[in-house]
């Protein structure tokens, strides 16, 4: 585990990950992934330690944006039914480091190409909502982000919320509570397959969680009232980027 310079440093970019994500109704594993991959985190800490926070932080976009706009239970329900116990199988396997490696850059990169993608798409017109997909096929794509999630340590926020809007489910005020509910039950379940493994948590997590709590309430604030910030949400496509190349390296 890298020093207590390494983990105040991270601290700050945990709280930095949770306020963006936050706005826009995700946890931030990717996130947090992207920063413990550039620091030099052993990756048998990443995968925990990334969904404890992702807990967090989805638990408060979920109150927020639930709030502001309600719940479409359509949109989450019949995904989640299959994703919890898939993500739950997904903790509970151990995977080389290697592959490791390169499932969570790969997850990073395609984060990173969604949020660059998100800030080039302001002046586009809206897509059609045609409604909510199928139970069938709800049920098969939520089993395959559920599984997916608990492999990585991410939520399945960053796969769900562009299906969502790309394919016409619902528009992207429709889908934030019910990702932020999805990334809460994922990351969940997740962690509690990774915890019949007796991982190890690193002794700073309960500063970082305080971190990611207090970014995350900062967030998904702005993010209820559509607050936006293009630039910043550039830079970290950058970053998840960069972390999702060194991992995959």
């Amino acid at each position: 585990m890298p020093g207590p310079g390494s983990e105040i440093l991270l601290g700050v970019l945990f709280f930095g990950a949770a306020l963006l994500y936050s706005s826009v109704g995700h946890g931030g594993a990717s996130g947090y992934l992207a920063a413990m991959a550039l620091v030099g985190v052993p990756p048998a800490l990443m995968r925990p330690t990334a969904l404890v926070m992702n807990v967090a932080v989805s638990s408060i976009s979920l109150y927020k944006f639930a709030r502001a706009g309600g719940f479409a239970w359509r949109l989450f329900l019949p995904f989640a039914v299959t994703s919890i116990p898939m993500a739950y199988v997904g903790g509970r396997i151990h995977l080389p480091v290697a592959w490791f490696g390169a499932l969570v850059g790969v997850a990073l990169l395609f984060s990173a190409w969604r949020l660059f993608a998100e800030t080039l798409r302001t002046d586009r017109p809206a897509r059609v909502v045609t409604g909510p997909p199928p139970v069938a096929l709800a049920l098969l794509v939520g089993a395959g982000i559920g599984l997916l999630s608990g492999l990585t340590g991410v939520g399945g926020g960053i796969f769900l919320s562009p299906l969502i809007v790309l394919l016409g489910w619902g528009t992207v005020r429709d889908s934030a509570a019910p990702t932020a509910a999805f990334i809460l039950v994922n990351s969940a379940a997740g962690f509690v397959g990774v915890l019949t493994r007796h991982p190890v948590l690193p002794d700073a997590l309960p500063y970082w969680v305080a971190a990611v709590i207090a970014g995350g309430m900062i967030g998904a604030t702005l993010g209820a009232k559509r607050l936006g910030n293009r630039t910043l949400r550039r830079a970290l496509a950058a970053v998840l980027a960069i972390a999702g190349g060194k991992m995959m390296i």
